[in-house]
């Protein structure tokens, strides 16, 4: 069961931006950005991406779900790896464009696909005026080929 969200449109600015109605604005393909920070630590774990169904499904079983863009379909952080977030609280922006998803990570504490507590294990660095990729040290907590069967 789905839950009813009401629709940003019919809301005036100062109801959206200082009012009480949760009314998530959805983008022209249906999705908002979350932003996922695990609780305790203040550790921004992932970015991705909730449509109405996993929003609705996250609060209703308080069992962190999005919607996978690659994939093309609904997917519950977890199911596969047991890497499940049960969510704390999610806190919503200023015009409603984006969540703040709190959560406990549990598992072995790894949200990253790649096996790591963070998806943000790399920093942009300029080398001779050139952006590149260095690693921040995050050490893998699981080795992905074993838990996904690669």
């Amino acid at each position: 069961m789905s839950l009813a969200l009401a629709d940003p449109a019919t809301l005036t600015h100062q109801v959206l931006e200082e009012g009480t109605v949760f009314a998530p604005r959805f983008d022209a393909a249906g999705l908002v950005t979350a932003v996922t920070v695990e609780a305790s630590s203040g550790s921004v774990l992932m970015l991705a991406h909730m449509n109405a169904e996993a929003l609705s499904l996250t609060l209703q079983t308080r069992e962190v779900h999005y919607f996978s863009r690659s994939r093309g379909k609904l997917w519950k952080k977890g199911e596969t790896s047991g890497e499940v977030q049960r969510l704390v609280e999610i806190r919503v922006d200023c015009d409603q464009d984006a969540l703040l998803v709190l959560v406990e990570q549990t598992g072995r504490g790894a949200a990253c696909h790649t096996g790591r507590k963070t998806c943000f294990y790399r920093r942009v660095t300029l080398k001779a005026g050139k952006p590149q990729l260095e690693m921040t040290g995050e050490k893998r907590l699981f080795d992905p080929s074993v838990v996904y069967n690669r």
